[in-house]
């Protein structure tokens, strides 16, 4: 039997699901992770190295006078996938007073999960394997996506999420994906979406990619999966663990779901890059450029107009982050229809990992690689039904996956993990088992742009190495076990298990 993992010596352990992190700013800082999970000594650098920021806001405070509020972090909460990141580690919750951390939420605004149930039975879909990863492969990857828009569809998408995509309507002669879209996907979706969309006045800051092809034209941005962690995946139920839960979410044995990974791509960097342009600009010249290079924006009056240039491009990427994944479920259900027949598809839930929440009392929570857990009755709270916030965590690729309900957890900031969360680095993967990774690749299917079983692509050695080079980063072996990291959820009691979900085949960019 494995033994505990032994934390970092920094880490206190407090209960059976529960660590913190002494540290010199004095923040108090909570970790869910059970002694199975293993947690880098790495992340932990990061993490007191973003925590300098309470001294930053200190800083400003001084230099700005007048304040209603004086800036402060007032908790940090780390979900049981945390892991190093770029800068802020993965799985991060930032609860901050008067001040907003652009960099809190990063590159990837509103990378999230949706997940849709199908009519399908997995032994229905089984014989059709072949068929179905050459049906996907052309949607994905060879042109079949075909997602037509005019700069109507496009601006009402960026400006109202998916409301404002739907409002104009399919485009007479439409293919591809949209071909899939019916009512069931505009009536009553609020309720089966943390937010359908994040509605501004204005997208002028994407006036390039409403206005590209003119009218109605095709892109090479909406319908893409992205890289890294990121994936469109078909699953199916293989255990129930509540039965009321599950059947109120339609979710049966045998079932086949479909689960998508990603967020707001290019779009995504270009809006957090105005954030921190317009930090930057704002910033006091009394005050040094803080070392980790974290720059907060004060939630004071003379900043507002630079905050809301931010805020702007930040819902409009979070809206085409809504849209996104709506496309690539789309994209899945047609692979389904084509090979398997007409089917049905019902929302269970669309959630966010990468955004922040401001609260009318001047604070602001910030999630970075984490999701939102809200209970029965969270206010404000959205959910399906009345069985709590539907909480995803996907496993590694190839790995189970969960489906949770959330508890509203006060302890945890109302938050959960959104994976299973790196263990190795993603550089250090490449050098990986070849053997492990061909024994996978026997055993599970992964779509990718390129054929591998093409016998004009297994001649180029140059390019199948580079493939397996890519796949190793996303390898199981690179992941931690997403059992420990569930039941860390279930004894904090930050989230109950109601199904889980085996892996069936995987699209990747």
């Amino acid at each position: 039997m494995p033994q505990p993992k032994r934390p970092d010596r920094r880490l206190v352990r407090t209960g059976d699901s529960w660590l913190t992190l002494p540290n010199p700013a004095g923040v108090p800082v909570e970790i869910c992770a059970g002694p199975e999970v293993p947690i880098e000594s790495s992340a932990i650098d990061e993490l007191l190295t973003v925590l300098e920021l309470a001294g930053t806001l200190g800083d400003l405070a001084a230099a700005t006078p007048g304040l209603e509020v004086e800036p402060r972090i007032d908790r940090v909460v780390c979900t049981p996938d945390f892991h190093k990141g770029a800068g802020i580690p993965i799985g991060t919750v930032l609860k901050t007073v008067g001040a907003l951390v652009p960099q809190a939420v990063g590159n990837d605004i509103n990378c999230g999960m949706r997940v849709e149930v199908t009519s399908l039975g997995v032994d229905r879909l089984r014989p059709h394997l072949d068929a179905l990863e050459r049906r996907l492969r052309h949607l994905f990857f060879e042109g079949g996506r075909r997602i037509a828009l005019t700069p109507a569809h496009r601006e009402g998408l960026l400006r109202d999420g998916l409301p404002g995509l739907m409002a104009e309507g399919v485009p007479a002669g439409a293919e591809g994906a949209w071909r899939q879209a019916g009512p069931d996907d505009t009536a009553g979706i609020e309720g089966r979406l943390h937010a359908a969309g994040y509605p501004v006045p204005s997208a002028d800051g994407f006036r390039d990619w409403i206005t590209s092809g003119g009218g109605t034209s095709y892109d090479s941005i909406i319908g893409s999966v992205g890289g890294g962690n990121h994936f469109a995946e078909l699953q199916y139920v293989s255990a129930v663990h509540d039965g009321p839960a599950a059947y109120a979410w339609g979710l049966a044995p045998g079932r086949v779901v479909l689960m998508v990974h990603s967020g707001s791509l290019t779009l995504g960097h270009q809006a957090n890059a105005t954030g921190r342009d317009q930090a930057r600009a704002a910033w006091p010249r009394t005050v040094p450029m803080p070392s980790n290079r974290i720059l907060p924006m004060l939630l004071d009056e003379p900043g507002a107009a630079r905050r809301e240039r931010y805020l702007t491009a930040f819902a409009n990427a979070a809206n085409f982050a809504v849209g996104n994944r709506f496309f690539l479920a789309m994209m899945l259900r047609a692979g389904l229809a084509e090979v398997a027949g007409d089917l049905g598809s019902r929302l269970i839930y669309d959630s966010p990992h990468n955004l922040l929440w401001p609260g009318a009392d001047g604070t602001v929570v910030h999630r970075k690689g984490a999701t939102p857990a809200g209970g029965v009755c969270d206010p404000g709270h959205r959910t399906p039904d009345m069985f709590g916030e539907p909480v995803i965590v996907p496993g590694s690729m190839g790995a189970p996956s969960y489906l949770l309900r959330g508890l509203g957890n006060a302890r945890a900031l109302g938050s959960a993990c959104h994976g299973a969360g790196r263990s190795i680095p993603r550089g250090a993967t490449a050098r990986g088992s070849d053997a492990e990774l061909d024994a996978f690749l026997r055993e599970f299917r992964v779509v990718t742009p390129l054929n591998h079983r093409d016998p004009a692509v297994a001649g180029r050695r140059d390019i199948i190495e580079a493939w397996r080079r890519d796949l190793k980063q996303e390898a199981p072996w690179a992941y931690k076990d997403v059992g420990p990291v569930v039941d860390s959820l279930r004894l904090a009691g930050v989230a109950q298990p109601v199904v889980e979900l085996r892996p069936i085949l995987t699209v990747k960019g």
